[in-house]
């Protein structure tokens, strides 16, 4: 008979999965914190260019999530920070072509979804907010009352570009200042209006038919467009180089992906919206 030693790495993940579940532990130690300084000192500590320092951090960083770098354009990178927003392989990401999908624009996992009502959603059960607070104003707000939305968190070891949703012209992008609470389900049911206090940027789309769509990612990688910026299905608009949240709403008559369940894992390009009146060529 012979027995084996379980591997430091699974044993180190049960040590995690056993912390996440102390919640009151997990959210001190994530939220009860110096938040916007320990972002910057991270911010910094990522993009210092040590090959030595860069493998160590990334060692460290797979004991403790499900990285897989398997996908990625190049697994040498000269920074945590470059690992964190690596690009994929070509093909890595296929996008459904159907024009009758709205497509998910990040790898993430569903939320909190649902109707826009009385210009209110939820961020989890019993916590609502208000969507001209998380816009930044009633006029943003309006053109999704009695819409959808849906919530996409990423974790941190997950693909973080996101991508345009469907071809479309991006017509503002409107950042708003705010914290930098941790956006896990620990927090979201602890911390009301979250989304509303934190950093975020909106991105106003418009579809090729006039539909008005947005997404409400907070801490998008840096980018320049020009108003009116046509963008095609699937192309990248930018990356999350913190905490990392997408709330994508659409206006009254879209509908949800039939088989959408919290929890389920999505990926860039997967469907996610159905237009107005359209049929899906793929159900």
């Amino acid at each position: 008979m012979t027995t084996t030693r379980p591997s430091s790495r699974g044993a180190l993940r049960r040590w995690r999965d056993h912390l996440l579940l102390q919640e009151d532990l997990n959210f001190l130690l994530t939220n009860r914190v110096p938040r916007l300084a320990l972002t910057r000192s991270m911010g910094w500590f990522s993009r210092l260019r040590n090959p030595w320092l860069t493998r160590i951090s990334i060692a460290v960083w797979r004991l403790f999530t499900d990285l897989d770098l398997s996908e990625a354009r190049t697994t040498h990178f000269e920074s945590l920070h470059a690992c964190f927003t690596r690009e994929l392989k070509p093909g890595a990401r296929p996008v459904d072509p159907d024009p009758a999908v709205i497509t998910s624009p990040c790898d993430g996992i569903v939320g909190a979804f649902g109707p826009v009502t009385a210009g209110q959603v939820f961020q989890a059960k019993g916590f609502p907010y208000r969507t001209e607070d998380l816009f930044g104003s009633q006029a943003a707000a309006a053109p999704f009352e009695g819409g959808l939305f849906v919530t996409l968190r990423l974790t941190s070891a997950m693909y973080h570009r996101f991508h345009a949703p469907a071809d479309a012209r991006l017509e503002a992008v409107t950042h708003l200042a705010g914290d930098t609470w941790n956006v896990n389900p620990i927090a979201l049911k602890r911390v009301e209006r979250l989304f509303c206090r934190n950093e975020r940027a909106v991105l106003a789309l418009r579809l090729d038919d006039g539909q008005p769509l947005a997404l409400g990612p907070g801490w998008p990688g840096p980018h320049q467009w020009a108003p009116g910026t046509p963008m095609r299905k699937g192309e990248e608009l930018g990356w999350f180089e913190h905490g990392s949240t997408i709330i994508v709403f659409a206006p009254r008559g879209f509908g949800l992906r039939p088989d959408l369940e919290p929890n389920a894992r999505l990926r860039v390009g997967e469907p996610l919206l159905i237009r107005p009146g359209a049929v899906p060529a793929h159900p």
